[in-house]
């Protein structure tokens, strides 16, 4: 069997004083990205594998009046088709957080392309001609798709026995999860405002569109259990998911990450994973699920749409005196992480500032359109598109220039949230305004060649050859955004780690085994740097992540460096601390060399050049090795109280800030992003090249959704009207903006190394820095996204 990463990856570095924190080491699995010789989950075999393929609904809401399946059994080489009704266990629902999503379709479907039924056979295309023979009869309902018809007195109930813990404080069945947000009186405050502006905002659905679509591989075992090879963002969070449906206890599920392709959260809810299982349990073969592109728009869950209603208000001075909100984001028909997104959305609703009044309100709903969960940002994504648009809107109103006026209102460290929650590390809002506004912008009418002649590469619309800058007018635009780093209100975060430090042909290697999820972020090549600092080694072996340790958490929530790092760290502080102990027992409180090696070692170095003290820690590690396993947790939060919203719901905050500058040609309403500047926080750059790589990318992800991203859902049908990236579009490399970076480093005392996580801020703040600096070079207002031509032209 060939398992992508099945062999521990190496990491070596030529000089023992190279490759640790603060230095931009190269990722390990990087020459094999880019070459395309990188084994990820689609390209695992097995001998004697069959291949499963997954029936979906072709309908958003119905009541499942049969089910056929004789025809998809009689068909040579198909070994196994599952319902409902086949699963082994009482537990035949899962979720996140909320068990409303069943493994099959039972009685009625909620989404266009639910699971139905699923097929094992001996060929893919047998497996997908089966899953077509299986005949399923709809009694088609009604659509709930919005706010109005999932509110309504008579609406019909997306989940009609629902008795998860959040239906006692929502105003509704078809209500996921309500939180408002209520700090000093914004009724009141409205009176003192010399200036108010409202406005009404709609963001549209988007995909995470990740390189490498859901797959993977199950292998049962002799002893009854079931191996699988997945790519996932949260190992242990599928088991916990898994084993229940299955009827095994979780030590007979055993979960190896494979090559992920990506993820921008939407690998954190199940996908093939349970169906791929089944199977293989059922048949008593390996089973292999891989989906094509189509199939992978309705696997996962996507970015929630919303609609944001705002009024801001602030003085002659421009201060702002209160904001007031409400943010209504669509679930779709199961819960996913709606819950945690709406407390995000609600908590960071109004952005960076000061604001000492303040009236909030976020809600998810269930509807049957597609349903929507983690996607970088996380909620706050949303919100920063509508408070920023009203930030340049007021500062129109008031008179003042539209970055002065946020740095006026910015917040800084000691502001007061407007959940009461302190921030308590910097918080330098003003500064990377400052920063970024002072970058030197790009050179006017730069498309213009030797010769006064247009090179329609940098022009709207491209090679399409539709203009020569005829129409061509340049806008700038600002945004900025707060983003919180970790999983909050009360969530027990923590991770784990395992580091042995052991003698390898006589050198010294340390070994570090966690279960977190590479998905490109850079978490192998940070541990590496973290073990090579802390224990002053040269070599260091990553393991692949599994089940085999103690869970890692999710890679999401911009948490890893921060959370697994920091039990990467404290693993190897104590295993320094054990080689101490050895090397006092070997060779005594007096020894030289060993009292050089103490003192270094407590330093938290220990290996000089001379090499001296490296060869007694040899002699001293050489007869055993030394392993620790420890978990780290950081500082506690609470839970937002569910009438006010008050409380210390977040751990860490990170702050970034774009200027976008665009050129539209305004006749055929096209736009090209000429340049996205950024300046962020990121406390402590541990590779600065991967800090770069992770903005940049960030940003390049908040432009798609601006001028291009969105899921189409047809309001009548609910049917996803764009799977394809034919027709769903996403930025190429001649979308991309020129990006420069500038990267404060502002310690944060409460995290290791003074670290912020950093992937998720910049795909805030470029979103609506683009839409300000279209609105900037068009006069138009512009509250959705993501912006189309007839937007821009009326037409």
């Amino acid at each position: 069997m060939s398992t992508p990463n099945g062999t521990p990856t190496k990491i070596t570095q030529g000089s023992q004083t190279k490759g640790g924190i603060g230095e931009s080491t190269l990722r390990p699995d990087g020459t094999l990205k880019v070459t395309g010789e990188f084994a990820y989950s689609s390209d695992m075999w097995h001998e004697d594998m069959l291949w499963g393929q997954i029936l979906r609904s072709t309908v958003a809401h119905a009541e499942i009046v049969s089910i056929d399946t004789s025809e998809a059994l009689a068909l040579p080489g198909v070994y196994a088709v599952m319902t409902y009704d086949d699963l082994p266990t009482e537990v035949k629902n899962y979720g996140l957080e909320i068990q409303d999503t069943p493994v099959l379709a039972h009685g009625k479907v909620r989404h266009h392309g639910e699971p139905v039924a699923i097929v094992a056979a001996d060929h893919p295309e047998t497996a997908r001609r089966a899953a077509a023979k299986i005949k399923v009869e709809y009694r088609e309902l009604p659509v709930i798709t919005d706010e109005a018809s999932a509110t309504a007195p008579d609406a019909i109930l997306v989940h009609e026995n629902r008795d998860d813990h959040h239906i006692g404080h929502v105003p509704h069945p078809n209500v996921v999860h309500r939180q408002p947000i209520i700090r000093g009186d914004a009724q009141e405050a409205a009176k003192k405002a010399d200036f108010v502006v409202k406005g009404e905002y709609t963001f549209g659905m988007q995909d995470q569109a990740f390189l490498g679509p859901e797959s993977g591989l199950a292998v049962p075992d002799e002893d009854g259990g079931v191996h699988l090879y997945i790519a996932t963002q949260w190992l242990h969070s599928d088991l916990r998911q898994i084993a229940p449906v299955l009827g095994l206890p979780e030590r007979k599920v055993r979960m190896t990450l494979s090559g992920v392709g990506g993820a921008f959260g939407g690998r954190e809810d199940l996908s093939m994973q349970i169906h791929a299982c089944l199977l293989a349990l059922r048949t008593g073969k390996p089973v292999k699920i891989v989906y094509n592109r189509f199939e992978s728009f309705f696997g996962h869950v996507h970015r929630h749409p919303a609609k944001l209603y705002y009024e801001h208000g602030a003085t002659r001075e421009g201060k702002l005196t209160h904001v007031k909100c409400r943010i209504v984001l669509d679930g779709g028909a199961y819960a996913s992480a709606s819950p945690a997104v709406v407390g995000n959305a609600s908590s960071l609703s109004i952005g960076p500032y000061v604001v000492d009044d303040v009236d909030i309100e976020a809600i998810a709903l269930y509807t049957n359109n597609p349903p929507c969960g983690a996607m970088r940002g996380f909620g706050a994504v949303q919100a920063c598109f509508a408070y920023e648009a009203q930030m340049d809107k007021l500062a129109d109103a008031v008179g003042m220039d539209r970055v002065e006026f946020r740095q006026l209102n910015a917040m800084e460290q000691g502001t007061i949230m407007p959940t009461g929650q302190p921030v308590d590390s910097p918080a330098p809002v003003a500064e990377l305004l400052r920063r970024v506004k002072a970058m030197p912008l790009p050179p006017e009418q730069q498309w213009l060649a030797a010769g006064e002649q247009a090179d329609v590469r940098q022009l709207p619309g491209g090679l399409s050859n539709t203009t020569h800058g005829e129409g061509v007018v340049r806008g700038v635009g600002y945004a900025v955004g707060i983003k919180n780093v970790g999983f909050s209100e009360g969530f027990d975060d923590y991770s784990t780690a395992r580091v042995r430090m052991e003698v390898v042909g006589g050198e010294p290697v340390a070994t570090v085994h966690t279960a977190m999820a590479e998905v490109g972020q850079g978490g192998v090549t940070v541990h590496a740097q973290i073990a090579r600092t802390e224990l002053g080694v040269t070599q260091v072996t990553i393991q692949p992540a599994d089940t085999q340790v103690g869970s890692a958490g999710s890679t999401s929530a911009s948490r890893q460096t921060y959370v697994t790092g920091g039990a990467v760290k404290n693993s190897c502080e104590l295993v320094r601390e054990k080689v101490l102990e050895l090397g006092r027992r070997k060779f005594g409180s007096y020894h030289p060399a060993w009292a050089t090696a103490e003192l270094l070692l407590e330093g938290g170095k220990v290996v000089t050049d001379g090499g001296e003290v490296l060869a007694d820690l040899v002699d001293v590690l050489e007869d055993e090795s030394v392993e620790v396993e420890a978990e780290w947790r950081h500082r506690p939060t609470e839970a937002f109280d569910l009438r006010t919203g008050q409380g210390f719901g977040h751990v860490q905050y990170s702050f970034a800030a774009h200027r976008a500058v665009v050129e539209v040609d305004t006749e055929l309403g096209l736009v090209k992003v000429i340049e996205l500047a950024c300046a962020q926080d990121v406390g402590k750059a541990l590779n600065p090249l991967s800090v770069i790589g992770q903005i940049q990318g960030g940003t390049v992800q908040g432009l798609g959704v601006a001028v291009m991203e969105e899921i189409i859902v047809d309001p009548v049908t609910a049917k996803v009207r764009n799977p394809s990236f034919t027709d769903y579009l996403i930025p190429t490399i001649l979308d991309t903006p020129t990006i420069p970076v500038d990267v404060l480093e502002l310690a944060d005392d409460h995290a290791p190394y003074g670290l912020r996580g950093i992937g998720e801020a910049p795909t805030l703040s470029s979103t609506p820095a683009v839409l300000a600096a279209i609105r900037d070079a068009t006069g138009l207002e512009l509250n959705r996204t993501p912006v189309r031509p007839e937007h821009l032209t009326g037409t």
